[in-house]
């Protein structure tokens, strides 16, 4: 029997923070699989290649959102994971599905939070003029990128970037910091105090 903390990796796109996460071989952390809910993702292949198993459900197959996330819970269940993790997972989980593993999910999203919240950040943060951005790990709660911070990266916004360059930025430091956290969380460092998440040295 593993004494591995285990993970599971929610993604629905090409998923390189995922294979990040899995090349990292982060001490003690076993993935234990991949959920995702496009049928044409990339990821899929990639944990084919990386011998992680994968489950596939589209949400376009149920009737409501509680349905969806009660049959995740129901097939997620036996693998009797310690943390989810978000990464790159295109699907807001209702609070029926964050209460279900409360404290136990974690998002990975790319910008400096509490700015530029929601979808097509790092546009947001070209637009804006910002001079700097970056990502954020942290807590899922029940609102959209408002759990508590984990972890964050920074980048540089230069003058020449465009929402595509500065992406790539962003994805190069999303897989410094995301298996980072992992293994705080794994190690139980993270000491949550309302907002904040205190880190044990």
């Amino acid at each position: 029997m593993s004494d591995k903390f285990k993970i599971a990796i929610f993604s629905s796109g090409n998923g390189s923070n995922f294979e990040a996460i899995v090349k990292s071989n982060i001490p003690n952390v076993e993935v234990s699989f991949l959920f995702c809910n496009m049928p044409d993702a990339y990821v899929l292949e990639r944990a084919k290649n990386l011998s992680i198993e994968s489950i596939f459900l589209s949400h376009k197959d149920y009737d409501s959102r509680k349905s969806f996330e009660s049959e995740i819970i129901s097939r997620i269940e036996k693998y009797d994971v310690e943390l989810i993790v978000l990464a790159g997972f295109k699907r807001i989980l209702s609070p029926f599905f964050t209460s279900h593993y409360e404290k136990k999910v974690i998002n990975l999203h790319p910008s400096l939070l509490p700015a530029f919240t929601g979808l097509h950040a790092p546009r947001q943060a070209v637009d804006y003029g910002a001079k700097y951005s970056g990502c954020t790990v942290h807590y899922v709660d029940e609102g959209i990128d408002t759990g508590p911070i984990i972890t964050q990266g920074v980048v540089e916004i230069d003058d020449s970037d465009t929402e595509e360059s500065l992406i790539t930025k962003i994805h190069e430091k999303e897989h410094e910091i995301l298996p980072k956290a992992i293994q705080l969380i794994s190690e139980d460092k993270c000491i949550l105090k309302g907002r904040r998440v205190l880190i044990k040295s």
